[in-house]
């Protein structure tokens, strides 16, 4: 199988402040692209970051403990990263800050040409929450993911807000928003696009 036609691999980080077992907003909008990626050939896990012992810091290897080299590994083997976060007082999660800082680590990861290990590699967003805030997380996570090296698809994110100082959640809906159902395939579909051009032609 060559690289036009091989399947893809795909790894979400859910960056929910909740452990599992408990029900997360950010977990399903998760789930809901990965079955969007799956429909383009592209198989993906999630991992929820709170289940982890990830120590601050902007190394790769944080010493004893540190379950972050564990989830760069899949990072590093798939090929595209999956970012969704909830949004707090109008930010990104601390989870989805933390992984950001960690990543900060492949700037110095290189190939022989000096290129980040990451730059083949394609990253998209989602976000949700019941207040404001969808678009200043996204541009914030695109930074850092294109600063580190992952290309940015069009269209390369999607977002819920429910309404303002409301207490639905995304995961209370009794379906799920047709604009964002729309967002999620365009996001998926232009996600599977992008990688697969990467594949066959590197920068």
């Amino acid at each position: 199988m060559n690289d036009e036609t091989r399947s893809l691999t795909a790894l979400a980080l859910v960056c929910t402040l909740k452990p599992s077992p408990s029900e997360s907003s950010s977990q399903l909008l998760a789930r809901q692209l990965l079955d969007e990626l799956a429909t383009h050939d592209v198989t993906g896990t999630a991992v929820r970051l709170a289940d982890y012992d990830i120590k601050p810091g902007v190394e790769l290897d944080e010493g004893v403990g540190d379950q972050w080299p564990h989830i760069r590994e899949q990072i590093i083997a798939s090929d595209i990263l999956v970012m969704v976060t909830p949004t707090w007082m109008g930010h990104l999660s601390s989870v989805a800050q933390r992984a950001l800082e960690r990543l900060d680590a492949e700037l110095s990861e290189t190939d022989e040409d000096g290129r980040p290990l990451v730059e083949g590699k394609v990253a998209i967003v989602g976000v949700v929450g019941n207040e404001d805030g969808a678009h200043a997380i996204i541009a914030d996570l695109f930074q850092g993911l294109n600063d580190v090296g992952f290309s940015i698809p069009s269209q390369g994110s999607t977002y819920w807000n429910g309404e303002a100082m409301g207490s639905v959640d995304y995961k209370d809906l009794d379906e799920t928003p047709e604009a964002v159902a729309n967002q999620n395939a365009t996001v998926a579909n232009n996600a599977a696009h992008l990688a697969r051009l990467l594949a066959t032609q590197p920068y």
